[in-house]
């Protein structure tokens, strides 16, 4: 626990940094003191931007020039074995952006890497950080819905369809091999594991239906949880949703048990209807309709601040976090050998 300011070095500027950025610089008890990219133009232009003192191509020197207490790695996965080693090198802690690593082999390797230097090493997954969601895991908690059974989520963000898809934000979306699963639905993964448990077993069912993108792009993923529990997975990035903002919530879920249900619409608001009732009740809760998925990078990075300032304790360490990559892995293998997968 500390009463000083957490020093920040972030490292990265693509499209989706500017959340973290933005949210560093609201929190309180953090500073970032320092960011990095390979182009040092780059760099100058997101600290001015952000009101940053010290930019640099070089990881290794800023850290060593700022002696930060942890580094924000905001990059794709091909470069996280590259700049783990430098941040390990320097033992400083670090949060590492999602997909973590490019396979499961190497994201055990950069555990390994993070255990031996001794430093923690938090995976950014904001989904489970999404406000809604933690909404839900409190009903969940306080048994309003009785022995949960069925759990449906529909993916349906409407960005994908043409030759242009993604291009706009991340346009390396195209190229990647493995995409729905690897990218988009490792957060609904590990917001299963967050709400319902440890998933057991899963089958999936994947396909690509835009053509111009390397990797599937729509999938059927059943998972088999703890006491019969089934929440089944059902994305397609081609199509849309009703909601104001199609970003806000990706989708809409349904979770079904034994005295009542819980709805989750696309415009973030949660309906609670009891087993036997036509009538539905909103249930109140606060949020902010701003940034990525209702301020859920800030909420995941004020949590880390907590961590370091009060000893709250951390979710999404990495060693908590392979085994939603062990779920991902287990979905691939599922699709190629159209079975249920036991994990």
């Amino acid at each position: 626990m500390s009463s000083k300011n957490l020093k920040v070095v972030a490292v990265g500027a693509g499209y989706f940094s500017q959340f973290h950025y933005e949210a560093w610089q609201r929190v309180v008890g953090a500073e970032v003191v320092g960011n990095c990219n390979r182009h040092i133009e780059t760099a100058n232009e997101v600290g001015k931007r952000y009101g940053i003192a010290q930019q640099s191509n070089n990881l290794a020197q800023l850290i060593e020039q700022t002696q930060p207490d942890i580094v924000d790695i905001i990059t794709p996965p091909h470069t996280h074995l590259q700049q783990l080693e430098i941040v390990c090198e320097a033992g400083v802690d670090a949060i590492i952006q999602k997909p973590f690593g490019e396979s499961l082999a190497q994201a055990k390797q950069l555990t390994a890497m993070a255990e031996q230097a001794g430093i923690k090493l938090i995976v950014h997954e904001n989904f489970r950080f999404m406000p809604w969601y933690r909404k839900i895991k409190q009903l969940l908690d306080d048994k309003v819905l009785g022995r949960l059974l069925n759990v449906q989520f529909n993916l349906r963000p409407g960005d994908g369809q043409g030759p242009e898809a993604y291009l706009e934000r991340q346009p390396y979306f195209q190229q990647m091999e493995k995409f729905l699963v690897h990218e988009t639905a490792i957060h609904l993964v590990d917001t299963f594991r967050y709400l319902f448990g440890e998933v057991e077993n899963v089958y999936a069912s994947l396909r690509k239906c835009n053509p111009v993108i390397a990797g599937e792009d729509a999938g059927l993923i059943v998972f088999g949880l703890a006491g019969q529990l089934q929440a089944v997975f059902d994305g397609n990035r081609l199509l849309d949703h009703k909601a104001d903002n199609k970003r806000t919530t990706m989708g809409e879920m349904l979770i079904e048990g034994s005295q009542a249900s819980l709805r989750l619409d696309g415009d973030a608001n949660i309906f609670l209807r009891n087993f036997g009732d036509n009538n539905e009740q909103q249930i109140d809760y606060s949020w902010q309709a701003k940034n990525f998925g209702g301020d859920c990078v800030y909420q995941l990075i004020e949590h880390v601040v907590a961590h370091y300032q009060h000893g709250a304790e951390l979710e999404n360490l990495a060693q908590q976090y392979l085994r939603n990559i062990e779920i991902e892995n287990a979905i691939y293998q599922s699709h190629q050998q159209q079975k249920r997968v036991s994990i």
